[in-house]
């Protein structure tokens, strides 16, 4: 198949590989000219505007924007919709909230273009492990684009299959899922990131909690001087707790084990407010998911070892640069 690509950051260049590496053409623009350039010599068709990427397009066009959420985002799709005709579609790939993917799919519906949201997970390990695709949208335009999705997810062979599920292998098998009308995909990845929140905040005081235990007021017998690095890859190996981002925080702690190369100054992207402002919305206690955000932003005044892990994990799964303090 045929997909354009705008926007080629971390995410959005590896999407193109993968998906080139599967045999589907790619036609991709990004400001940055380089960026462009560089993909063109890997196979890619380059465009150096909107307008010219849409004429690059067999019809239906699907024009996939994979930009920071807000401004960005929103102003492409408006020009992007300029110069589309009916029964293409735009699909945002990016962190949007699911309030602005109702009304984007409303006007967009009004010239009949479709509109899909695809919460993506994977971070800078997508490209070879697949990536993790939640969807929003109408129906019959998710399945037109299948396999595009198929390239992209992990595929059925990377996990076990669940005892309880019978049948023929779907598509959450695969690894991805059409999960509802629009804002659907987007809700979806949106409490992904709150519940990583929580999870990445666990195994940040744990590993905090084992570094301090020679700081026992209990005494000299009860102080305990601990290698968090073979903890970290014991835990790997057949415990309750092992999951990838454990892998990752072995794998941090094995390069260092201090992680001094981190303030511990650790960014939200937006996703862990907005699971915070659904819970308050539904009235759901999520005490664990606003806890770990608020930790968060307490890390941006006063840092601890934990918040040190913090940085390391958000590095190690999505190649996010720790924000210094000013």
């Amino acid at each position: 198949m045929q997909l354009a690509m705008v926007g080629l950051g971390r995410m959005g260049a590896n999407l193109v590989r993968r998906l080139m590496r599967a045999g589907h053409e790619c036609v991709v623009h990004d400001k940055d000219g380089a960026a462009v350039d560089a993909l063109a010599v890997e196979g890619a068709v380059p465009a150096r505007g909107l307008d010219e990427l849409v004429t690059r397009l067999r019809a239906p066009r699907a024009v996939w924007v994979m930009l920071p959420h807000g401004a960005a985002t929103e102003s492409t799709i408006t020009e992007l919709s300029r110069h589309l005709s009916p029964g293409d579609v735009v699909i945002d790939g990016g962190n949007s909230h699911h309030h602005d993917d109702v009304r984007r799919a409303r006007d967009l519906a009004a010239r009949s273009i479709d509109y899909l949201d695809i919460g993506t997970s994977g971070g800078v390990w997508g490209l070879e492990r697949g990536y993790c695709l939640m969807i929003g949208g109408p129906p019959a335009c998710v399945q037109r684009l299948a396999p595009l999705f198929d390239a992209l997810a992990p595929g059925v062979g990377l996990q076990p299959r669940t005892p309880a599920r019978e049948g023929t292998a779907g598509s959450v098998e695969h690894g991805w899922l059409h999960c509802g009308s629009a804002g659907a995909g987007h809700f979806v990845k949106m409490i992904h990131n709150g519940i990583e929140y929580g999870m990445m905040q666990a195994l940040a005081e744990g590993f905090d909690i084992l570094r301090n235990a020679d700081k026992s007021s209990f005494g000299p017998a009860h102080q305990y001087h601990f290698d968090l690095a073979d903890i970290a890859e014991v835990w790997r190996r057949g415990s309750v707790v092992s999951s990838w981002l454990l892998d990752l925080a072995a794998q941090a702690l094995a390069q260092d084990a201090q992680l001094s190369g981190y303030s511990g100054v650790v960014a939200d992207s937006g996703e862990g407010r907005w699971t915070v402002q659904a819970a308050v919305d539904e009235a759901v206690p999520a005490e664990v998911l606003t806890a770990a955000l608020y930790a968060r932003f307490r890390s941006r005044q006063d840092h601890t070892f934990a918040e040190k892990m913090l940085s390391a994990l958000r590095q190690q799964f999505g190649g996010h640069v720790e924000r210094r303090k000013s």
